[in-house]
């Protein structure tokens, strides 16, 4: 592959990229959430198995503590999370999703099953099943972080 092959190549993964976020976004907004980020879906993403630390969010997130703990603090003036004791530190307190998080995670999941079937009225379903397939195979195991 030619250099400016793979320069558009880049340029259009990031562009769908960019465009999946916006349209979970604006779908999370359609359904009555509102002042929620993106960023705070890439939070409740690890948020939601089951809780975390501010710590294990920042790393996930690939920021400060100091910007996590901001981020926590505003989810949960907001009411989408709250923070309660760990139950294996008492130093530590563990940030969870509350009623309204999850809500919100549900939304954003059927805005993303949305936006994922507009790709099959362009595509086909068989391409779209394909489209995943190759990029499972070259997608990095690591957390998907927020472009700050």
């Amino acid at each position: 592959m030619q250099n400016s092959e793979a320069i558009a190549l880049s340029a259009a993964l990031l562009a769908v990229a960019g465009e999946l976020t916006q349209r979970i976004h604006d779908g999370v907004v359609a359904r009555g959430f509102e002042g929620v980020r993106p960023a705070h879906g890439f939070a409740f993403a690890r948020l939601a198995p089951g809780g975390a630390t501010v710590t294990d969010l920042a790393v996930h997130l690939g920021v400060t503590k100091q910007a996590a703990s901001q981020l926590v603090d505003e989810i949960v003036r907001k009411g989408y999370a709250e923070r309660r004791p760990h139950p294996d530190d008492a130093r530590a307190r563990l940030v969870v999703l509350t009623e309204l998080g999850w809500a919100c995670t549900r939304a954003a999941e059927e805005a993303a099953a949305d936006a994922v079937r507009a790709w099959s009225d362009v595509l086909g379903e068989g391409e779209v099943r394909a489209l995943y397939g190759q990029l499972v195979r070259i997608a990095p195991y690591r957390p998907i972080k927020p472009a700050w």
